[in-house]
């Protein structure tokens, strides 16, 4: 039986939704080029007057080689762990091992901590380069195979509940398979927490250590830039919504306080209004909500914004959105879906793609 309650993004990314999240649908209406070669912010001159910018722009960090923070981690197993659900977990090896999240953090972590080559599947968000020839163990979107993740014999699976159906994980568990569950949260507080509790299941939690520091050192210098270079002023800030967007669903929501996007919308040096607009969590797009938060920009996964007809069709949509700064000067701001919001080892380039974006896009060109 299933132990906590899925996100609501994990929700609308569950059953009918499953084959429109993270994976998309190519050559949907209104789709532009992503742009993937992103200077650091440090490097770039910065508009003098960002609310006035214009145009949509799309950016990509690209499937990366991501870099471990040790080659040779020392190991310290059989441990036994208690995950985020209170389940007590013994890990007798970790030789085969199944990493799975909604944003592929779980294998990017497990890489960096230098356990790449443990690596024997991935799910669909996956897409670093030297883990692009795994199998895949999600099937239409986000969609956990049983079948397909007991035919390569892990003996250990780190997952959380942003996937589903929950039945298989109980499938795998009956089976013999450890399975840890960590904390599907994901924001800029809690990153160095998951790290942990991805580290300490595979026997490596100094390389656990070294890899939050080195993460967390990353994120303190681009936000130190970020701070030098974005307007200061309350009033100059740019006002920043961030819509989750399934078109093909039905599906149009605006995140707000405690979703993970107003710590990435204020971390950018914008002005995440949802405090002010009193939006809590993640609820239905709507018009009151649109002419409250007047945004000067908007942040959106780049699938959806395609499966939303691009900016034309969303605007068509939503007319009131048309008639903010934002709709009237096209500012919407796109990254892929297995990026913007996984809060993991990539964080600080996350961060500082946005923020290049905001104030410096024609560095982008």
């Amino acid at each position: 039986m299933r132990r906590r309650l899925l996100s609501l993004v994990s929700l609308l990314c569950a059953g009918a939704l499953l084959s429109g999240c993270a994976t998309g649908v190519d050559g949907e209406a209104g789709a532009i080029d992503a742009i993937t070669t992103i200077p650091s912010l440090a490097d770039v001159e910065v508009s003098a007057s960002p609310k006035d910018l214009t145009g949509e722009i799309s950016v990509d960090l690209g499937a990366d080689e991501p870099e471990p923070v040790t080659t040779d981690p020392t190991r310290t197993l059989p441990v036994t762990v208690k995950d985020s659900q209170g389940t007590r977990v013994a890990v007798k090896s970790a030789d085969r091992v199944l990493a799975l999240d909604q944003y592929g953090t779980l294998s990017q972590i497990v890489y960096e901590l230098g356990l790449g080559d443990t690596l024997v599947g991935r799910d669909v968000s996956t897409q670093f380069t030297q883990a692009k020839d795994l199998p895949l163990v999600t099937h239409n979107g986000h969609e956990l195979n049983g079948e397909a993740i007991l035919d390569l014999s892990p003996d250990l699976i780190i997952t959380d509940t942003s996937l589903g159906p929950w039945d298989v994980i109980e499938q795998v568990r009956d089976a013999g398979v450890p399975v840890v569950v960590v904390d599907s949260k994901r924001n800029l507080d809690n990153i160095a927490a998951l790290i942990a509790q991805v580290a300490s299941p595979l026997g490596v939690p100094e390389a656990g250590k070294a890899l939050a520091k080195r993460t967390a050192d990353e994120v303190a210098a681009v936000r130190t830039v970020v701070d030098q270079k974005a307007p200061s002023a309350v009033q100059d800030k740019l006002r920043t919504i961030f819509l989750y967007v399934r078109g093909q669903s039905g599906v149009y929501y605006m995140f707000g306080e405690d979703s993970g996007a107003d710590a990435l919308i204020s971390a950018t040096g914008a002005y995440d209004v949802s405090a002010e607009i009193g939006w809590k969590g993640m609820k239905p797009l709507n018009d009151e909500g649109i002419v409250a938060a007047q945004p000067d920009t908007i942040i959106m996964m780049t699938k959806g914004l395609e499966s939303a007809g691009g900016v034309d069709g969303l605007l068509e949509r939503y007319p009131s959105l048309a008639n903010t700064p934002a709709g009237k000067n096209r500012r919407f701001l796109t990254m892929p879906d297995s990026q913007i919001l996984s809060f993991g080892p990539r964080s600080a380039d996350v961060i500082n793609a946005l923020a290049v974006a905001m104030y410096a896009p024609e560095s982008l060109q």
